[in-house]
């Protein structure tokens, strides 16, 4: 069986050490064998039940499993996208993008050792936790959660920075398996943010790209327009110390 997470054993860790020691942030590109990596986009192409994740404001985030989502009616979608462009219109916080929450699903057992749940346990094994450990010189990293995420037109993601280290999140984390080569006017790029509201860096969505950075740290994806292709295809999450 191919490994879904096999580390490209060519990668220059001390260089990526000290480009994360530098900024907080790094894009490691082929970070994957090659075969590796094509396994793990099929999978996530082919075998993805993909629900919604959705917030508007100030309400607490709202996830839609496939079923779930698939049983809305188009009044009932309309309704959620004309109170995310109201919320936005108004300076308040919102997101839209199709996800499959994968730490969920392994613990609910809702497909028990499938593609997903191996993909899992390899991010939460040591090869790939040292990697991540070594780039961000965080030896205190122990685990990670994970859920997959498509940016379909008309998704995005607004600014926001992950303050959640006091559950233990230190890195986020974006293993883009973006087949196509992307276009810039396509959107979806992860964005940096400094305080004045100035994006002081983004990464363009890639085949075979982890990238990582420290949170808290303000940054967003952003808006995929309406004549890009379904093809942003992404693992996220956080590493943790607890």
């Amino acid at each position: 069986m191919i490994e879904l997470l096999s580390i490209n054993p060519s990668l220059d860790r001390t260089l990526l050490a000290s480009q994360f020691a530098a900024t907080r942030r790094v894009q490691i590109r082929n970070v994957l064998t090659d075969v590796s990596a094509r396994a793990l986009h099929a999978e996530i192409v082919d075998r993805t039940p993909w629900g919604i994740a959705y917030g508007i404001g100030s309400d607490d985030p709202v996830g839609l499993s496939a079923a779930e989502f698939n049983s809305l009616s188009s009044e009932e979608r309309s309704d959620i996208r004309v109170r995310i462009d109201k919320a936005m219109r108004a300076r308040r916080y919102g997101f839209m993008y199709a996800r499959y929450p994968i730490l969920d699903a392994y613990l609910k057992r809702w497909a028990p050792h499938g593609p997903h749940d191996i993909l899992l346990e390899h991010i939460n094994d040591e090869p790939f936790l040292d990697l991540v450990r070594g780039v961000t010189g965080i030896p205190e990293l122990r685990k990670a959660d994970a859920q997959a995420t498509l940016f379909a037109p008309g998704q995005f993601l607004a600014e926001h920075n992950d303050s959640h280290v006091g559950e233990g999140w230190r890195v986020a984390y974006v293993l883009s398996l973006c087949a196509i080569e992307w276009r810039p006017d396509w959107g979806g790029y992860l964005q940096f943010l400094d305080a004045d509201g100035d994006i002081v860096a983004g990464y363009r969505p890639r085949f075979n790209a982890l990238s990582l950075f420290a949170v808290p740290c303000a940054h967003a994806v952003s808006y995929v327009p309406p004549f890009a292709p379904i093809e942003r295809y992404s693992i996220t999450g956080w590493f943790r110390d607890r």
